[in-house]
C-alpha cells in the first residue's frame, strides 16, 4: 500500500473534493465525516469529478451530467457506462491519506 497526505480533514468540508495530482488523478470527496476517493476523470469523457456536483454519496459530471456512486464507483446515470476506479482513504492525526497504487 502507497498511502499519500492529500490533505487536512479540516481544509475539506462537508460537500466539497479535492482533486489530488497523480499519474492517474484522484479526487477526494467528504460526505459529513466519510471521506471517498476515485479517479477524478469522468470515464465518460475527459472532466475532471472533483469540479462536479455532489449529492449526498454522489457526484454528478459537470460535463456531461454522468453520475457516480462515491462508495462503490458504480455507474448510476448515462452518459457513462463504466464505473470508476475507487480508492483506499484512512484518516490519521487529522489528515486524509489515499492508497494510490
Amino acid at each position: 500500500m502507497a498511502f499519500v497526505k492529500v490533505c487536512a480533514v479540516e481544509d475539506l468540508k462537508p460537500g466539497e473534493a479535492v482533486k489530488y495530482a497523480a499519474a492517474r488523478p484522484v479526487a477526494v470527496f467528504r460526505v459529513g465525516d466519510d471521506f471517498y476517493a476515485t479517479d477524478d476523470t469522468c470515464t465518460h469523457a475527459q472532466s475532471s469529478l472533483s469540479e462536479g456536483y455532489i449529492e449526498g454519496d454522489t457526484v454528478e459530471c459537470a460535463f456531461h451530467g454522468a453520475r457516480f456512486c462515491l462508495r462503490t464507483g458504480k455507474v448510476l446515470m448515462l452518459p457513462a457506462t463504466q464505473p470508476l476506479r475507487t480508492y483506499p482513504v484512512k484518516v490519521d492525526e487529522g489528515q486524509v491519506l489515499v492508497d494510490i497504487e
